[in-house]
Parts: structure tokens; sequence; C-alpha cells
């Protein structure tokens, strides 16, 4: 394997919920312009994860680094620019295409120029024409795509993608997949994907990580996930673990 640079690190990393612990020494990295998908069964930790990358809550206990500083170092708003979140059900403000892809910057007391919304409109496949429409008559797949274009605005150098195509049907699941891609390989975007579709793990990603009862279980090449010699990966992939 080439030398690649770590992006965001976790070194023996702990979250609790009162007396719950939700995640357990959980240490590794993502690597910089690469896809990792996350997998697991449900309450495995994979969103609280999502959570602790981004600052939105912090650690127990453990080291959270990107760019190899810590991420306690930064100023909240500074990390969300650079790592952007992207969720299952997007959360779209009343009005248009426009009012919501300019949101990022209005909150910056800034202006989004329609020559760059136009541009974020194509990037994820939507002609100009919907610039004026009401998010409210968007389709499942052009919400998505919306949210994506969003999250881009502030050009993120990290990517976190949670279920984003889990309520999808299989059409718009693929061109949001091919969107990914595309955005991974023009921009050198690092990608994280949480999700529960393991052929969508393994056909996307460079490398998975796989999560159980809050803790990370394995590292993995993607293309390596169903020959995992790890019993508990084993019995998770032939679905004897949910």
């Amino acid at each position: 394997m080439t030398e690649n640079q770590e992006v965001i690190t976790l070194s023996h990393v702990y979250y609790a919920d009162g007396n719950v612990s939700i995640l357990k020494d959980i240490t590794g990295s993502f690597l910089k312009g690469k896809i990792t998908t996350i997998v697991g069964p449900s309450g495995a930790g994979k969103t609280t994860l999502f959570k602790l990358c981004n600052g939105l809550i912090s650690p127990a206990s453990g080291d959270i680094f990107f760019n190899g500083k810590r991420i306690d170092t930064y100023e909240p708003t500074e990390l969300r620019r650079n790592v952007g979140i992207a969720l299952q059900s997007p959360t779209m403000i009343s009005g248009s295409v426009w009012e919501n892809l300019s949101l990022p910057l209005t909150l910056q007391g800034k202006q989004l120029q329609e020559k760059k919304a136009k541009e974020l409109l194509k990037l994820v496949g939507l002609e100009e024409k919907f610039l004026n429409q009401n998010v409210k008559d968007l389709s499942g797949g052009q919400r998505q795509k919306v949210s994506i274009a969003r999250t881009l605005v502030n050009q993120p150098k990290v990517l976190l993608l949670d279920e984003i195509t889990s309520s999808l049907d299989r059409v718009s699941q693929q061109e949001i997949e091919a969107l990914i891609v595309r955005i991974n390989k023009e921009s050198f975007t690092t990608i994280i994907w949480i999700t529960h579709n393991l052929e969508q793990a393994i056909s996307i990603g460079d490398y998975s990580w796989v999560m159980m009862g809050g803790e990370l279980i394995e590292i993995v090449e993607s293309s390596r996930l169903l020959y995992s010699k790890n019993e508990s990966v084993q019995q998770f992939v032939k679905g004897d673990i949910e």
C-alpha cells in the first residue's frame, strides 16, 4: 500500500451517555482522498462517531485529530466548514432551493453568488431551473442532492455521509453513489460513509470499518470485506448479526 496521509485520526476514544457506554477504545484513521465506508448493526455507535468527528460532541476520553491538530483546538464553525455532514433525512428550511443552498454562507454573513449556485446544482446533477423551485416540491432524491450541494458550499475537505441513500429508490440511490464517487475523484474529497447496504459499502469504498457494540472490530479493504477472517465480521456479513 502506498503511503497515505491521515486526515482524521482517533486515538483510544471513549464516549458515554450518562452511565451507558456508547464507544469503547476507538483507534483508527481515515485516509485523505479515500472513501471509507462504515458498516455494522444498529446501535454500533456509527452516528456517534460522526458527531465526534465534526465536533458536535466531545469524547469522554481519548484524542481526535484533523490534519494533525486536535479537533478541540479548532473553532467549531471552522471545523464544520472543513468536515461537512449530510444526513439520511436532510433538514430543509422553508423556501426555495436557492435559499437552502445559500444557508451556510448566510450564517457566516456572506452571500452565495448565482453563478456558484448554478455550478453546485450542475455538480449534483440538477438543472438550473431547480434554483427557484420550492424544496417541498422536490422528490427524495432531489432533496438529497440539494442537501449534498449545500454541504459542498463550504468546499469541505471531508464529507461525512450518514445513510444518505437508505430511503431512496434504486435509481436515485445509484445517482447519489455516482455523484459521491465523482466528487471524490474530481475534488479529492475524503468521504466517510455510514451505510447498512453491504453491496454499496463494498462497491463504493476503498476501506471499510466494521463496528459492533461500540467497538471497532476491523478495518479492511472494502473489496476484502466478505472474506474477513474475523469471526464476528463473518457473522455480520452473513446476516447473522443485525
